[in-house]
């Protein structure tokens, strides 16, 4: 595995800088890649501190669906249910924004019973701004959680709201989406190279938000929490 690691390391490191270690065209075509980074990225939707996201200001929610919060296809899960509830219950408002047809979305929304839009043509800005219309927040108090960097993150970033992209739940998808995922890697090659060069830094990059909006296992639900620290945007 260290091994693995270390070839990675060197090919990012080669595509970013020459062998002498001076900035080369690598480092362009990957800061051009800027506009599809996520403002986070975590394993799973089921680990992001909605808590914090609340106290910290959020109020709007606007969620892709499939492996995102459940498998390609799948209805809503109990997991996904609670958290819905969950949501609610901290004063949430939510939103499904899903590239599938109506049947589908519907099918999902009948469990967990929050707003939804289908045929949503990702990445357009269109329908991004017509869930927080609906939702009645804006670019300031709204965020978004989906798995696709081409559809679900730069939608997002083209509309002027935070992204957190998750990690896809099953490996089972449509062909094109698997096809998506092969140029995916490049984009998360250099997102993952710029996230470690910023570090931590300052409380707004990648690595520091992560910290601040990933669960806590032993998280005090009572805790007081001031959004002093940085936000997602």
């Amino acid at each position: 595995m260290w091994l693995l690691r270390y070839i990675y390391d060197k090919i990012s490191e080669l595509l970013l800088f020459g062998g002498d270690g001076q900035p080369q065209k690598g480092q362009l075509f990957f800061m051009c890649l800027k506009r599809f980074y996520p403002d986070m990225y975590i394993d799973s939707t089921y680990q992001i501190d909605f808590r914090k996201l609340y106290q910290d200001g959020y109020r709007g929610l606007i969620f892709d669906i499939d492996n995102t919060l459940v498998t390609h296809g799948a209805p809503a899960t109990p997991q996904a249910e609670a958290l819905f509830q969950e949501l609610k219950a901290l004063g949430f408002s939510c939103c499904l924004l899903s590239n599938n047809q109506e049947p589908r979305v519907k099918m999902f929304n009948d469990s967990v019973h929050v707003e939804y839009i289908c045929d949503a043509h990702k990445p357009s800005v269109a329908n991004y701004e017509k869930a927080m219309e609906i939702m009645g927040t804006d670019r300031k108090n709204t965020l978004f959680i989906g798995d696709q960097i081409f559809t679900d993150i730069y939608g997002a970033k083209r509309t002027g709201i935070p992204a957190i992209m998750v990690k896809k739940i099953h490996w089972k998808e449509e062909i094109q989406i698997v096809l998506k995922r092969r140029l995916e890697a490049v984009v998360l090659l250099g997102y993952r190279r710029y996230a470690k060069k910023l570090g931590r830094q300052d409380p707004n990059t990648p690595l520091s938000l992560l910290e601040r909006y990933r669960k806590k296992e032993n998280h005090n639900k009572d805790e007081g929490y001031t959004n002093s620290e940085g936000r997602l945007r």
